[in-house]
């Protein structure tokens, strides 16, 4: 039997790697992004896999939407064994100088509430269950503040690391379990987002999402009674 997982920012970068993965890997997913034209080039992309993917446009602040994708999702496949928060971004003027409460709001909603939102939304099947996996794509910033980060971003990680903890903490006597993956640099669409964006060159060396959504699949493949709490990964 086919095991199920639902993959937020599955539109590109980390989210597209990994939806591809476990798809690969026989696993039936739940693409989520707002852009359906977007998740629809991550379906092309896994041609061979395709018929294992379900999209879902929407976006993941909006509570009512999560809520009803999940409700989707759990009919359509009667279970859930990962919830994959992979969704993100920054904002170019990061400082706490130049800090709005909109851009603070844009910041928190697709880094924080909406992971937040996804879990609760899953949370009760995988207690029903007793058993699943949710893998937080954090980074290191969300483990020491940095400027180039800005201060958003920052927060939004550092409070991200504690719902993963929490997850822990709280649902482990369901038999579920929660990983915080802390990359550095990685190429991917959220690097544009940067006051000046890094130049090609910059990129090459840098980790590509395959490499975190290789993270991932290690975290997924361990025995149930094995959890990688946190996983700090960082281009050589």
């Amino acid at each position: 039997m086919s095991k199920i997982a639902v993959v937020t920012g599955s539109s590109s970068g980390v989210g597209r790697a990994t939806a591809i993965s476990l798809a690969r890997a026989g696993w039936k997913v739940g693409l989520v992004a707002r852009r359906k034209d977007a998740l629809q080039k991550t379906v092309e992309e896994a041609h061979d896999v395709a018929g294992s993917m379900v999209v879902y446009p929407l976006d993941i602040a909006d509570k009512s939407a999560v809520d009803a994708m999940a409700k989707s999702m759990l009919e359509k496949f009667g279970r859930i064994d990962a919830v994959i928060n992979a969704a993100g971004t920054n904002i170019p003027d990061r400082s706490l100088a130049s800090l709005t409460d909109e851009k603070y709001k844009e910041v928190f909603d697709a880094n924080l509430v909406g992971a937040l939102n996804v879990v609760q939304a899953f949370l009760p099947a995988m207690r029903k269950q007793q058993g699943g996996t949710i893998v937080n794509i954090n980074s290191i910033a969300g483990q020491n503040a940095s400027v180039l980060s800005g201060v958003a971003y920052v927060m939004s990680k550092f409070a991200l690391a504690g719902l993963t903890q929490s997850i822990n903490v709280e649902e482990g006597k369901h038999n579920i379990r929660a990983t915080s993956i802390f990359p550095g640099d990685i190429n991917t669409a959220i690097l544009e987002k940067r006051p000046t964006p890094p130049p090609i060159e910059a990129r090459t060396k840098m980790m590509q999402p395959q490499d975190i959504a290789d993270c991932i699949m290690l975290v997924l493949n361990l025995p149930s009674r094995a959890v990688i709490e946190e996983l700090r990964i960082v281009p050589r």
